[in-house]
């Protein structure tokens, strides 16, 4: 028997990349709508009075003065490296060697890895993010207990093992034979099962052999709907050791283009030092850079030129990435805002609704789950998420009561809601229609 379920109040979802339409073609508004929800998914979505008529027999939850969005998307996050969040000093070779290396040794011990897998999602949650793809470690038993405590929560996550055979500590380095028989079984075990999916994730080309590559490239044939998260260009002496290893590369993104890592899902964080020509490279092959401004500017690796990959003549698929624990935040919103400000840096703009757009539609689009999530289209997953444009004293005093009636006025409060929000701004969030309770002020 089908259960229907109604939200009223504001809605924002996107419809079209405002990097290449304009905001009146790309954004959907909705000042005063109703989201009617059918099993956990969105069966229509439109004004309040053109649908109410229909549904007079379902009790209606309603958020006023809120506003309802998709869930937030996290093209990449690290959840062994919660505990090393806000660790000073370094940049990203000394940062890893000091501070990541030693962390990620203790999740080959399943329970401790269960323990931050359910405090890294609860904090996703509180945050407004629904989905994300995500680094476990070398250590299978990491993954398992990711799935294990994403599944338990009903979420539509991506995760994987990662592959390393070189370049770290023993205690961390599996082989690249060893790293094929595991992710194999992994992907066996997990990929599509309920809302779980896989990654094939060679750390970065330092810390992985040519042989481990190929085999990552073999994993992607032999199961080519998983997808391949991995870093890219993210540090001026690790584009330079990169260079070293691969000596008859013709590029960063050449080495692993040369072991068939390079497709419509694959997604590479960073990119911060990529070349004119690698940027074609990622066009031509329909893949995906996660942007991760909050550890760009912590690990002092750069400013992302994201008007090159929303360039027309050669568009990239680009998210946001929160990058925990380089980054600072598990809040997309103050992630947003870091990438507002690397764009001021380059002279470029990021607008409010961009910016939303790469925490939503544009995330599901890098992730090829546009079909499952990332904005309001019927038959689409219900992970929605309701902000409070007024959740603290001083958000309230710069945000009125009253609801934003055109796009005009809209965009200066979702500024607003980038610029001062974090978890405080996220009232409820939801997966497949139900409140998680996560942090919720309800």
């Amino acid at each position: 028997m089908s259960s229907l379920k109604a939200f009223r109040s504001s809605f924002l979802d996107f419809i079209a990349d405002p990097f290449y339409v304009s905001e009146l073609e790309s954004a959907r508004y909705i000042p005063d709508g109703l989201l009617v929800l059918e099993d956990g998914k969105i069966k229509e979505i439109g004004t309040y009075d053109s649908l109410q008529h229909k549904y007079l027999d379902i009790s209606i939850t309603a958020y006023p003065g809120m506003l309802i969005m998709p869930g937030f998307i996290d093209t990449h996050v690290h959840f062994p490296q919660l505990e090393i969040i806000a660790a000073y000093g370094e940049q990203l070779l000394t940062w890893l060697n000091k501070y990541t290396f030693p962390t990620e040794g203790k999740f080959k011990d399943k329970i401790y890895a269960q323990k931050v897998a359910a405090i890294f999602l609860d904090e996703l949650l509180k945050n407004g993010t629904t989905t994300a793809l995500v680094f476990a470690t070398v250590h299978p038993e990491s993954v398992d207990a990711f799935f294990e405590e994403a599944n338990r929560r009903q979420l539509r996550m991506v995760a994987g093992k990662v592959m390393m055979d070189r370049n770290a500590p023993d205690f961390l380095t599996d082989t690249a034979e060893t790293s094929y028989q595991e992710t194999k079984a992994l992907i066996q075990k997990w990929h599509k099962k309920d809302r779980l999916l896989y990654a094939v994730t060679p750390r970065f080309a330092i810390t992985s052999t040519n042989e481990q590559l190929q085999i990552a490239g073999r994993l992607l044939k032999e199961f080519p709907d998983v997808y391949l998260h991995t870093h890219i260009s993210e540090n001026v002496d690790e584009v330079a050791f990169v260079k070293q290893l691969f000596p008859e590369s013709q590029g960063y993104l050449d080495v692993y283009d040369r072991a068939g890592l390079v497709g419509d899902r694959s997604v590479f964080a960073h990119g911060v030092h990529l070349t004119d020509a690698e940027f074609h490279r990622l066009s031509q092959a329909n893949a995906a850079i996660a942007f991760c401004p909050t550890s760009n500017l912590f690990l002092g690796s750069g400013l992302f030129r994201i008007e090159t990959a929303k360039s027309k003549d050669c568009p990239v698929k680009v998210g946001l990435g929160t990058d925990v624990g380089g980054g600072t935040s598990l809040s997309l919103l103050q992630t947003a805002n870091e990438a507002y400000k690397i764009a001021q840096l380059r002279q470029q703009k990021l607008s409010p609704f961009q910016a939303l757009f790469l925490a939503t539609l544009g995330g599901a689009k890098a992730l090829n789950l546009e079909d499952k999530i990332g904005n309001f289209a019927p038959g689409k997953e219900a992970d929605f998420i309701v902000l409070d444009p007024r959740a603290t004293p001083l958000m309230a005093f710069r945000n009125s009561d009253t609801i934003p009636t055109s796009l005009a006025e809209l965009a200066e409060r979702i500024f607003t809601l980038v610029i001062m929000g974090d978890d405080r701004a996220i009232h409820a969030t939801y997966i497949m229609g139900k409140n998680t309770g996560v942090g919720s002020r309800d």
